[in-house]
């Protein structure tokens, strides 16, 4: 193969994984930005986005770790009202929110503190239903979510006029790097398109 040949190959090569490693590098610093700023307690309402129920109406294991951060934090701050997300899938049998509203009663928090979206099936809807259901005096919002979702979820709240802060539930370790890939292209899309 010529010299020039060879660079007509080499040249389309290096912008290729050039792009690939910027996309990357981008990609990575949005997730950590997606951990700030840590909630507080201040605002009054907290947004607890949905994931996969299983049958028999079993929180995944993704929905879990949702669930347990918002008992931890709604313990740590009783005044704060929890808004649980998530409509019944195609695969499921019941409404997310159904599923995670019992979940928080069967472990001490009052129902009275809880407010049900039980309509939406995207991160999108999962917040513009929820400010459907809140007075429109709040500007400002904590968000609940796997680690990988914040950042996606902050830009998509701050698309529909909220601030947010933010939880962190952890990500089960079995399907993380999947998780954080296919977060990635997600990402992506929610910065051009705003959903």
């Amino acid at each position: 193969m010529s010299k020039k040949k060879r660079w007509i190959v080499v040249i389309p090569f290096i912008i290729i994984a050039s792009s690939g490693l910027g996309m990357w590098m981008l990609t990575s610093k949005w997730l950590e930005d997606g951990l700030k700023p840590k909630a507080d307690g201040s605002n009054e309402y907290a947004i607890v986005l949905g994931a996969k129920v299983k049958k028999g109406h079993i929180p995944s294991l993704a929905l879990l770790y949702r669930l347990e951060a918002a008992l931890d934090y709604a313990e740590k701050y009783p005044s704060v009202k929890l808004v649980v997300t998530g409509g019944q899938g195609q695969d499921e049998d019941i409404e997310e929110a159904i599923v995670m509203k019992n979940y928080l009663v069967e472990n001490g928090i009052m129902e009275s503190r809880i407010i049900v979206e039980d309509q939406s099936t995207s991160t999108y809807e999962n917040l513009l239903y929820s400010q459907q259901l809140l007075p429109d005096s709040v500007t400002s919002v904590t968000i609940i979510t796997s680690d990988f979702h914040l950042q996606r979820a902050k830009i998509i709240a701050e698309g529909i006029g909220w601030d947010a802060d933010v939880v962190a539930a952890r990500t089960p370790q079995i399907s993380k790097a999947k998780l954080r890939l296919r977060e990635r292209a997600a990402l992506l899309k929610t910065f051009v398109s705003g959903e």
